[in-house]
């Protein structure tokens, strides 16, 4: 006879009250327990319309906790709960339609809310630099865009600023969120109600990405500082 699979429910809270709550650079770790609880209690449209949307709102309003419900939602569809292919479409077109309103924010009205002192704390040549890099390597850019933890807000409205092709932006981004939303849904299906484990990777992974960014883009503008004051000595 065949091996017979066994699907145990899920538990009526997601997260048991003796167990380590994951870390979360998001909201503190109650708050995200209150959220997935109420996810949990929908049905089952519903809760991909709310997958939709919190992919969509990270784009708009970083940071969120997008990541750790996509994982949820996978962790759903590993219980038969909802549809795998479902979250995934879910939060893959929530992800690219917010990266594509931010694109859209920075076409039309990044110069002015840059001129207008509304990012004070970027520098004018320091934009001007970074219109550069997009226009030479913004498609790469997007490409890895989902993977760069904490700046896809960042990329979307500098992609939108430096004018890249919006219908080349928005399938490079596309497979970048189905790319990355893939590995997200995979990993809550794999790992079903022991989901929340990964919390602790995905803020691992975040910092460690984000400390890179920082000090790679920290590099980049030390050199055209620098770069800059030798070249007014030398005249």
């Amino acid at each position: 006879m065949g091996r017979v699979t066994v699907l145990r429910p899920m538990p009526s809270r997601p997260y048991a009250k003796d167990e380590r709550k994951p870390p979360t650079e998001f909201f503190p770790a109650g708050h995200l327990e209150d959220f997935i609880h109420s996810l949990a209690s929908l049905g089952g449209l519903w809760i991909y319309v709310a997958i939709f949307l919190i992919a969509y709102i990270e784009n708009l309003f970083p940071p969120s906790p997008s990541d750790m419900v996509v994982v949820f939602g996978g962790s759903l569809a590993g219980i038969g709960r909802i549809d795998f292919l479902g979250v995934l479409a879910a939060a893959t077109l929530g992800s690219t339609l917010g990266f594509a309103t931010m694109y859209a924010v920075g076409r039309w009205f990044g110069v002015r809310i840059i001129e207008g002192g509304k990012l004070s704390f970027i520098p004018k040549e320091s934009v001007t630099k970074v219109e550069g890099w997009f226009r030479k390597y913004g498609y790469w850019i997007i490409v890895l865009n989902r993977f760069l933890a904490g700046t896809r807000a960042v990329v979307s409205f500098f992609a939108g600023i430096s004018r890249l092709r919006l219908p080349q932006t928005t399938f490079l981004c596309f497979i970048s969120s189905l790319a990355w939303n893939s590995i997200l849904v995979t990993a809550g299906n794999f790992l079903g109600q022991n989901w929340q484990d990964i919390g602790i990777y995905l803020t691992t992974y975040s910092q460690t990405v984000t400390a890179v960014i920082i000090l790679v883009v920290l590099l980049l503008v030390a050199r055209y500082v620098f770069g800059r004051k030798k070249n007014k000595s030398s005249n």
